[in-house]
Order: structure tokens, then sequence, then C-alpha cells
């Protein structure tokens, strides 16, 4: 996913931090880079919405249970593909 636009931060590194930045665990700096990012790229914005949503999603209806171990491998092999998608389209933009 990528607007074409050039961006400080590509959007590839913005879809592998959305989680870090979720939960709020990334430093002020990279935090800052992200926010900048999702501000200026719809199509990221957009990424990183259903990814808060579903995250959110998953821990109202697990609780504090731990989700099957193939829900977990299921969703990181998708996020996987879909960086790897991205990756190949950023190149082609270059």
């Amino acid at each position: 996913m990528s607007c074409g636009g050039p961006h400080a931060t590509p959007c590839s590194e913005v879809l592998a931090k959305v989680y870090a930045y979720i939960d709020g665990e990334l430093e002020e700096t990279s935090y800052t880079e992200i926010r900048v990012h999702l501000d200026e790229c719809s199509p990221c914005l957009e990424e990183y919405g259903l990814e808060e949503v579903v995250k959110k999603l998953v821990a109202k209806h697990c609780g504090h249970d731990t989700p099957p171990s193939d829900l977990r491998s299921k969703v990181l092999s998708r996020l996987e593909a879909a960086r790897a998608d991205l990756r190949i389209r950023e190149a082609h933009a270059e």
C-alpha cells in the first residue's frame, strides 16, 4: 500500500510499526514520524484504522484469554504477505 507520494518515512516502515504505534511502545521520535506519515498518507491511515479496530475487537472478545495459536500464525502470515506486496509496489514506483 502506498499513495505514491514521497514521505520521510516509507509506507512499509509505517505498516511494520503500526502495532507498536497503537500500543504506545515507540520512542517519541518514531512515534512522531509515524503520526506525521499517517497524517499525510490516507492509504496508510485507512490501514492503521483497520488494524486498530481488529486489535481492539480481538482484545474485547478474547479478554485475557490467549488467542488460538492458529489465529496468530494466520494473521502474522497475512501481514507478512501484505508487507511483501507493499515492498514490491514501492520498488516499482521508484
